[in-house]
């Protein structure tokens, strides 16, 4: 298998996590030291990360994920009875669908450029979808039965691996993550399994240093 992505990334960095729980060895490509139009021949999206598997390409993290569990179900991502199944998988989406899409780099582009906003306007942009998308998190885990370290008990999940780069970006913007000591929480638990550790950026050869290492 060949992961395209970005340090940056922070879908690809999902993905990366999903595949060191699950051992599975793999070939990591930085999209930025392809050849010029080649990303998009591979990928027509445009978009990180993609998994080169088979001969073929799948894209999108959310699709790459399912895949690996259906491959390789052992660890799993996912509990095993089918509500908690669907309220991780509703922690995820969360981040993935409602949170993540409006505050990413081609929508901050996109209010720089043609929109013509200024960087002030752009941090309160992200940081109010912040506030708004973590609160209900936060909100969820103090009501589930499923108890801590992680977001839904004793093992990660795909909740885990959405919560990681989502407060990793977060701290990137100076966002007050105060409010929401149960998601914190999870993420320093995160901090002690080997399988972040070597999914965190500063582990990949194009990571440039700019922003603070994950791992600390």
């Amino acid at each position: 298998m060949r992961l395209f992505s970005q340090a940056r990334n922070s879908a690809g960095w999902r993905v990366r996590i999903a595949l060191h729980l699950k051992g599975l060895a793999f070939e990591y490509v930085p999209v930025s030291g392809l050849p010029p139009g080649t990303w998009r021949e591979l990928n027509p999206q445009g978009l990180m990360p993609a998994l080169a598997i088979g001969g073929r390409i799948v894209a999108q993290s959310g699709a790459i994920l399912e895949l690996l569990e259906e491959l390789h179900p052992a660890p799993p991502l996912l509990p095993a009875a089918p509500v908690a199944r669907a309220e991780v998988r509703a922690f995820a989406q969360a981040i993935a669908a409602d949170l993540h899409p409006l505050n990413n780099n081609r929508v901050r582009k996109y209010l720089a450029g043609p929109l013509g906003r200024s960087p002030g306007e752009i941090d309160g942009w992200y940081r109010h979808w912040v506030a708004a998308g973590l609160a209900p998190l936060e909100e969820t885990l103090r009501r589930s039965e499923a108890g801590g370290p992680f977001c839904f008990g004793p093992r990660p999940t795909l909740a885990d691996l959405h919560l990681v780069p989502q407060l990793y970006n977060c701290r990137r913007f100076a966002c007050d993550l105060a409010p929401y000591p149960r998601l914190v929480a999870a993420d320093a638990a995160c901090r002690t399994v080997p399988a972040f550790l070597a999914a965190a950026p500063e582990r990949l050869p194009d990571y440039s240093g700019a922003e603070p290492p994950w791992a600390g």
